[in-house]
C-alpha cells in the first residue's frame, strides 16, 4: 500500500528492498549475488523475516521502568494509608474532645465516656491506640478510666484528649520506617 505524502509515494524498507533486488539503481549492475550494492544481505535478511534489529528493547525498557514504578507506586500507596489513619485519628480525637467537653454532670468516669466515643469513631484503630487526658490541670496518662477525674470537671476549665497511633510504612512487606501518628485535641468544659 503506497500513501501520497506531499506527492512522493512512501514505502516500506520492505518494499524499498524487493524493488532494489529487481530494478538497479541508474549507473549500477546487479552483480551477481542478485542485490543492488546500496542493500546489504543482512538487511534484506531481517526484511524478510519480519524483524527488526531493535526488536525487543521496548520490553526490556519496559521491564526496567516498571519495576521502579510500583516500586514508588506502592510507597505511595503505604503513606496514603498512614495519611488516611490520621485522618481518621484526628476526627476521632475531636469527637471524644467534644463528648469529655459536653459531659460534665452528666457522667462519673469523663475519659470512659471519651474513650467510648473514640473508639466508636474510629474502630478501625481502637486496638492500638494509647489514650491521655489532661482534665483542668490534672493529668490520666495512658488510661480509658478516670473515676476521679468528675470532680475535676469545672465549667470552663479545658480538657485535654491526646492519643497515639503506631503506623508503619511498608514498600512490598519490607518495612522502612516506624512512625508515631498522634492527635491531641483541646476544649473548653461546658
Amino acid at each position: 500500500m503506497k500513501v501520497m505524502v506531499n506527492q512522493s509515494p512512501v514505502i516500506s524498507s520492505c518494499e524499498r528492498i524487493s524493488r532494489c533486488q529487481t530494478q538497479p539503481s541508474q549507473g549500477h549492475t546487479v552483480p551477481a549475488g542478485g542485490f543492488a550494492p546500496a542493500v546489504s544481505k543482512a538487511r534484506v535478511r531481517i526484511c524478510l523475516r519480519g524483524k527488526r534489529p531493535d526488536a525487543g528493547n521496548a520490553l526490556i525498557e519496559f521491564t526496567l521502568v516498571m519495576t521502579i514504578l510500583l516500586l514508588v507506586s506502592t510507597g505511595l500507596v503505604s503513606f496514603g494509608f498512614a495519611l488516611h489513619n490520621h485522618l481518621i485519628l484526628t476526627n476521632a480525637v475531636n469527637t471524644g474532645a467534644q463528648q469529655l467537653a459536653l459531659s460534665r454532670g452528666q457522667t462519673s468516669d469523663p475519659c470512659a465516656t471519651a474513650s467510648t466515643a473514640i473508639t466508636s469513631a474510629a474502630p478501625t484503630l481502637s486496638s492500638n491506640l494509647t489514650l491521655s487526658f489532661v482534665i483542668n490541670g490534672t493529668s490520666y496518662s495512658s488510661t480509658t478510666s478516670c473515676p476521679s477525674g468528675a470532680s475535676n470537671m469545672v465549667q470552663g476549665a479545658s480538657a485535654q484528649v491526646t492519643a497515639t497511633y503506631p503506623c508503619v510504612l511498608a514498600v512490598f512487606q519490607e518495612k522502612y520506617a516506624s512512625c508515631s501518628l498522634q492527635s491531641q485535641v483541646t476544649e473548653v468544659i461546658q
